[in-house]
């Protein structure tokens, strides 16, 4: 086990970037191998100041704000730098729809959740900031479920971040998925408005369901497909709820396609001829206003190559 020390008062200076960045999560972002109890700790004691006053977890760093670190001494478990499959992280750069310094849109692959936990070492954001050292800053802007492919934006400076937020707050971020269903989704069906209740297993597994007393969600919907037995459609989330196009695609009777939660036996047998071998469920466009200029853009990601196969092994009515 090797030794990680920090062995002299530090004084760092806040830059305009991490204005408005919690103090916790600045220190967890930069005291790598410190555990996150010891740097609450550290809190709690004042030997982590910043203008030499001390400060609570939630305070909110300002531009020019001098943190002073005091003295560290912490022995770094091994496991605390996750491996990283080195070919598959570098794969993410193919993936690149669009990067700016301030933004970065990926054509994120199936399979491949966003970030860590629940029993994954790594996702999306931990292998860019893998190959990617020299970007001080990496932030997921939104999710998408693990098997779930298409748009993600991951913001390279907090600015973008923080205005990036605050459109998805204000409804103004459009996101375009396409999904393959069960059966045959009726035109008047434009709308979907259920209630979605998340639940959290003790095995971590997210399960949500349609309850009365679960968030308010709404989805809207266009038919873009016919198939025998299948429809392709196009989903437009209004919130933004977990699995939320999933479960009220369920609700109204028309499964997703290769969809191991919520799912239809008979449609998944009749579908798993076409050889499909995952969640048929693709975020192929992004709407938004530049975080600099304002500017409306769009970006497209086109879908995979299993995805195409899939479609043309339906026969189109």
């Amino acid at each position: 086990m090797s030794t990680l020390n920090f062995t002299k008062v530090q004084y760092l200076e806040v830059d305009s970037d991490r204005s408005g960045q919690r103090i916790d999560n600045y220190l967890i972002s930069i005291l790598k191998g410190v555990p996150k109890s010891l740097i609450y700790r550290l809190l709690r004691k004042g030997e982590i100041r910043v203008n030499k006053k001390r400060i609570k977890p939630e305070y909110k760093l300002r531009a020019d704000d001098i943190v002073r670190l005091a003295p560290i001494r912490v022995s770094e478990p091994q496991s605390d730098e996750p491996y990283i499959n080195p070919q598959r992280a570098q794969s993410l750069e193919s993936c690149v729809l669009f990067e700016d310094p301030h933004l970065l849109i990926l054509n994120k692959p199936s399979g491949l959740a966003v970030h860590g936990g629940s029993g994954l070492s790594y996702g999306v954001i931990e292998a860019l900031r893998k190959i990617r050292p020299q970007e001080k800053f990496l932030e997921l802007v939104h999710r998408l479920d693990r098997d779930t492919s298409g748009c993600l934006m991951v913001a390279k400076r907090r600015s973008a971040l923080k205005s990036l937020h605050e459109q998805i707050r204000n409804k103004t971020v459009d996101k375009r998925y396409f999904a393959l269903v069960a059966g045959t989704w009726p035109k008047s069906q434009r709308v979907v408005k259920a209630p979605l209740l998340k639940n959290t297993l003790r095995s971590g597994e997210r399960l949500v369901t349609v309850k009365d007393e679960g968030k308010p969600s709404e989805t809207r919907f266009n038919v873009q497909q016919r198939y025998q037995g299948a429809t392709l459609i196009e989903a437009m989330p209004i919130t933004g709820r977990t699995h939320q196009i999933r479960v009220h695609c369920q609700h109204v009777g028309h499964c997703i396609a290769g969809d191991a939660k919520y799912f239809d036996k008979q449609f998944e047998e009749s579908i798993s001829r076409t050889g499909l071998k995952r969640l048929f469920l693709h975020a192929h466009q992004i709407s938004f206003n530049d975080p600099r200029s304002g500017k409306r853009l769009t970006f497209d990601a086109a879908m995979d190559n299993h995805l195409r196969s899939t479609l043309s092994e339906l026969t189109k009515v």
